[in-house]
Formats: C-alpha cells, sequence, structure tokens
C-alpha cells in the first residue's frame, strides 16, 4: 500500500466544495415525516429474545418500520443482569453487509451499553455472514451494486430508505425499555460511519457520533479519484449513460456526507486511513472539516488501508464516549 490522497498537512486544510440544496432540510424533513406517518399504520416496532449461548448479555430481534413502513430487521445485545436505563450505541454497518449472526458483536455490551445493529436493507451478501432485511423497491437502470439504483431522482434514490431507516431507528430505541434515551451514540466503519453521519444529521436523538473511515461523502471527488469499489459503480454508470453526471451529482448532493456534517454540533470522534484507496483520505477530512461541532476528534492511521484502526479505534471509541454521554 502507498499513500493515496493528499499530505496530511494538506488534509487538514481540505475543504470540499459541495453544493447544499436550498431544499436540503425541506426534503428530508418531508421524507422523515412520511415515513413516520406509515410506520404508525404499518408494521410496529416488536422484540423476540432469541436463545444463545451467550450467559454474559441477552440478545433480542428487533423489527422496526423503516422508509415506507418497510420492516427492518436489528440486534439488541445487552449486559444480562443490568439494573436501571443504560446508555445505548447504535451502529450501522458496512457495505454489503448485514447484521450478521447473534452473538457476533458483543463489545458494546461488554462495556455496559445496550448495542443495537441495524441491518441495511437488500444488503448483507458480499462479506461477514449475512443480513436478513429485503429492500423491496425497484429503480431504474442501475450498475451492480446499490451506489447507483435510482440515482437518477433523489425521492428514488437507495439511500434516501437506508438513511430514513437509520433515523427510524433511533425513533425506536429511545423508547426501548431499559435505555436511557439522553445516552444514546451513534456509531458504524465505512457505509457504516457514513450512515451514522447522515442519522446525527437528520434526528435529535444522538448525543455523540463516532465514524470509522465514513464512507459517503464529497462524492464528485470520490467518483473521480477513486481507484476501487464502490465508487467505481459510479463511473460505470457515467461511462454509460453520457451526460446524466450534472443529474447524477445533483440528486447525490442530498446524500452527502458533508452536507449532513455541515449540519451536526453535537460532540464527533472520526477515523481516518492515509493508504485508504476505497474511501479516499480527503473525502473523510471533507466531511470532519463540514461539522459545527465544538467537542470533535480525528484519529489518524498513518499506515492502515480501509481497515482502519480496527480494535484500537473501537477502545478509543469506549475510552471516549463516556463522557460525551
Amino acid at each position: 500500500m502507498a499513500l493515496t490522497d493528499l499530505p496530511l498537512d494538506q488534509l487538514r486544510e481540505y475543504r470540499a466544495n459541495v453544493p447544499d440544496p436550498a431544499d436540503f432540510d425541506a426534503f428530508w424533513e418531508g421524507t422523515l415525516a412520511g415515513a413516520r406517518a406509515l410506520g404508525d399504520d404499518s408494521v410496529q416496532a416488536s422484540t423476540v429474545e432469541v436463545d444463545s449461548p451467550f450467559q454474559a448479555v441477552r440478545i433480542e430481534d428487533l423489527t422496526f418500520p423503516g422508509f415506507g413502513g418497510d420492516p427492518i430487521r436489528a440486534w439488541i445485545v445487552r449486559p444480562t443482569g443490568a439494573t436501571g436505563e443504560l446508555p445505548a450505541i447504535v451502529e450501522y454497518v458496512g457495505y454489503n453487509g448485514g447484521r450478521g449472526m447473534i452473538g457476533e458483536k458483543l463489545f458494546w455490551a461488554a462495556a455496559g451499553y445496550v448495542h443495537v445493529i441495524m441491518d441495511t436493507r437488500g444488503q448483507g451478501s458480499g462479506w461477514g455472514s449475512g443480513g436478513h432485511t429485503p429492500d423491496p423497491h425497484g429503480s431504474g437502470p442501475a450498475v451492480a451494486g446499490f451506489m447507483t439504483r435510482g440515482i437518477l431522482d433523489r425521492d428514488d434514490y437507495y439511500y434516501r430508505r437506508v438513511y430514513t431507516d437509520a433515523v427510524r431507528l433511533l425513533d425506536v430505541v429511545a423508547g426501548l425499555p431499559g435505555v436511557d434515551r439522553d445516552r444514546i451514540a451513534v456509531t458504524g466503519g465505512s457505509q457504516g460511519g457514513g450512515i451514522a453521519v447522515a442519522a446525527a444529521a437528520l434526528s435529535d436523538v444522538p448525543r455523540a457520533v463516532m465514524p470509522d473511515v465514513p464512507f459517503l461523502a464529497d462524492f464528485r471527488r470520490s467518483t473521480e479519484l477513486t481507484p476501487r469499489e464502490p465508487f467505481t459503480e459510479l463511473v460505470r454508470f457515467l461511462a454509460v449513460h453520457r451526460g446524466t453526471d450534472e443529474q447524477v451529482f445533483e440528486t447525490l448532493s442530498y446524500f452527502d456526507g458533508v452536507n449532513f456534517a455541515r449540519r451536526i454540533s453535537m460532540p464527533a470522534l472520526y477515523s481516518v486511513a492515509l493508504m485508504d484507496d476505497i474511501v479516499l483520505p480527503s473525502t473523510v477530512f471533507a466531511s470532519y472539516n463540514a461539522l459545527r461541532s465544538d467537542d470533535r476528534e480525528l484519529v489518524v492511521y498513518a499506515f492502515n488501508g480501509h481497515e482502519g484502526g480496527q480494535t484500537a479505534q473501537w477502545l478509543k471509541q469506549a475510552e471516549w464516549v463516556p463522557s460525551r454521554l
């Protein structure tokens, strides 16, 4: 591996020129209001406790209404024997991963939190041990993958549904028994980090955001310069659908992590890897540098690729987050 982007001193000063649509907030307010109304009339949030060999935690299978009232799945992992209301960590998953099998993620419960891991609709077959949530919505022409599904219309774009699911999960977590609604943080790696940034901007539930090597920001730069998937899905789409680039990037401006970061003032802990050729470091800095947060930190892994800090970063999160909740 080698350095994939600008020198670190230039990265620290990098500001992305991402258009901020005049109706960005109205678009998302309308989207979320519609989802909440449908959720009230269709699928109701429900939990089922599942049997597991893990004696130190209690695991529940959560189904909740997401975009369009669609049923979305998540795991809830709680420390066994905990009393009173606990803080919660809501985690979103990386690109084409799923929530996995029971007991795969015990870190946050072991640290004393209620840990909720959201399945990503339609994903879960690229790595890990699977997902359990379909995406029942179609789209127009698209490249294999998820980045271009519905990309010619903001209303149809795949991540409109995913970001809405993420916010609706927070609505549910805030009302879960045993959760202190005033002590909830959001996190995730790669795509999960990008979703966490969007959820932090769109919901008043979380008190802190911890995106790890976050994806889904500074879309035009990412599309033009990133050598590896999944941003190359956008390149392939534009190579075939010549002349749609302005329409595509207009759609993407409603889903860009830079525009969400511009609306975040809560404590934020980011990470970036300088040899990352999947999420270019400059695009992480673009999101981080757009934050309005006074309490913010970015951990730099100079010799890592997209794996980032892994356990080192998770331990950093566990040290950082208690004083923010």
